[in-house]
């Protein structure tokens, strides 16, 4: 059974411990491999070899930053198959997603920030003394400096690609970092470590510590050389990083939890590949609903409610749902026993709470599997419709392949039941009245507003949530200012 080691000081190494994780194919139920399993004696070791990186990484040319970078971008290219049949195995998706989406942008996260840091630009004022007490004529230009070591923590749903979408940035704008991934999905990142130091990054830039949270995540949160967190996860541990981090005045990105608005007017589009229908369905049910993107609340105006329910109920019952290694399946597992323990939970309490399963609702029976799959974990797409607002399954974060309706009359009731929930990461808006998207997209409560579109992402705009879905923005020059520390230089002239 293979071992996922560590990457310490440009080295693969056991955990200190020697101690290990089981890591279990979500696609069948049984462990294919075992990885480190690391605590605070581990985290320590890899930021001693982070502090004395960062010393020299810091000062290394944007150029030559850059430069190993687009390496290690290309290496990903040159290992796509490799990387997405490890990635599917690991996670339960679909190979032919992680071909599509999760490996190509792994790369192309790190190509974006490789040749973003040399075209940053600073910031200059030429100020002529005037407008304020004992003022008198001068420049003043704003250096960036790398913030140290940075501790980059990533979930399981997207595992390379979050990893990246965290690692590049920072390594870019000249930190060193120690990447902690999910402990339930290890594989990709393991690999990222091997084809890092085939691109010649110096030992110790980056470090990748496996484990669970409670012992190498906190570990790397309290620990003192680690001036910046960022983190993707659940609400439940932003909120104690928050605390924790806070406490030692560390910098803190969080990008937590979502219940996303899916809005459909009367006026919008509705039938191809790219109307709302299929697009609404690609929004609840890709990644087995486990994006936090996800379109989980589907809000219909009453006038085209029955055409949208009927068209979202026979989208889900028409995937394809198998093998996540084979090319034709459209629909895998879910990542663990105990999501789908919990996905089945919320939909048993959206049942109690009056809720009216439409489709799905339940497990897969193992006969309706391929015979290697059939311990896996495979819960059916899931439409509900009927429930209050208010309820439990309305207002938290199912992550599941799950979706409800709802029906509204107007604009403003529309507006009203999307900010109705405390998360405010992303929503969704069709209509063909272009005037009416402008008004509702700057009403809504969410940190990215897609309009006739969905999980459309230029990686210059920034990315992250408001109220309970998280604090700071990923992305573009957002993610390069959150690495760096603003110096102001002022010269008298």
């Amino acid at each position: 059974m293979h071992t996922i080691l560590n990457l310490i000081d440009g080295r693969m190494v056991h955990a200190a411990s020697c101690k290990l994780i089981p890591v279990v194919e979500p696609a069948t139920g049984h462990p294919y491999a075992q990885a480190s399993a690391s605590d605070a004696a581990d985290i320590e070791s890899a930021a001693k070899a982070a502090t004395r990186a960062f010393a020299r990484w810091s000062v290394t040319p944007a150029a030559e930053r850059s430069r190993c970078l687009l390496r290690l971008s290309e290496l990903v290219d040159a290992n796509i198959e490799r990387l997405a049949e490890a990635e599917s195995r690991d996670s339960g998706k679909p190979i032919s997603l992680a071909r599509a989406v999760d490996i190509p942008r792994a790369a192309a996260n790190l190509r974006f920030f490789a040749t973003g840091i040399l075209h940053t630009a600073g910031e200059f004022h030429d100020f002529d003394g005037g407008g304020v007490p004992s003022g008198m004529p001068a420049l003043n230009f704003t250096l960036r400096r790398p913030r140290g070591v940075a501790g980059c923590i990533s979930p399981w749903n997207l595992p390379l690609y979050l990893f990246t979408w965290k690692i590049a940035p920072a390594l870019a704008a000249g930190c060193t970092v120690i990447g902690k991934p999910s402990e339930v999905t290890p594989m990709t990142a393991s690999l990222l470590g091997e084809l890092a130091i085939e691109a010649g990054l110096p030992p110790g830039v980056l470090n990748i510590v496996h484990g669970t949270g409670p012992d190498a995540g906190a570990a790397l949160v309290h620990h003192p050389e680690v001036t910046t967190i960022t983190f993707t996860g659940s609400t439940h541990v932003g909120r104690w990083i928050g605390k924790t981090a806070g406490d030692m005045l560390k910098r803190v990105s969080l990008e937590l939890g979502g219940k996303n608005p899916f809005i459909v007017f009367d006026d919008a589009d509705f039938d191809g590949p790219h109307g709302a229908i299929e697009t609404a369905a690609r929004a609840a049910f890709s990644n087995q609903g486990q994006i936090c993107l996800c379109g989980s609340r589907l809000l219909i105006h009453e006038s085209v409610y029955d055409r949208v329910r009927e068209g979202i109920v026979r989208h889900a019952r028409s995937l394809r749902i198998g093998d996540p290694a084979d090319p034709a399946t459209q629909f895998g597992a879910l990542v663990s026993e105990a999501h789908l323990a919990k996905v089945e939970g919320c939909v048993r309490e959206a049942a109690r709470s009056g809720g009216t399963i439409l489709c799905g609702g339940e497990r897969i029976a193992p006969v309706h599997l391929p015979d290697r799959c059939r311990g896996g974990y495979f819960f059916a797409p899931t439409v509900i419709e009927g429930l209050n607002p208010t309820c439990s399954v309305e207002q938290e974060e199912i992550f599941g392949p799950v979706v409800s309706l709802q029906r509204f009359q107007d604009e403003q009731e529309a507006v009203h039941l999307a900010n109705s929930t405390p998360y405010g990461l992303a929503a969704t808006i069709f209509t063909r009245d272009g005037s009416r998207a402008h008004r509702v997209a700057a009403s809504i409560d969410a940190g990215i507003v897609w309009v006739n579109c969905w999980m459309v992402r230029d990686l210059r705009t920034p990315f992250g949530g408001m109220k309970q879905s998280g604090i700071g923005r990923e992305g573009g020059v957002e993610a390069l200012k959150f690495f760096t520390e603003a110096k102001n230089v002022c010269v008298r002239i």
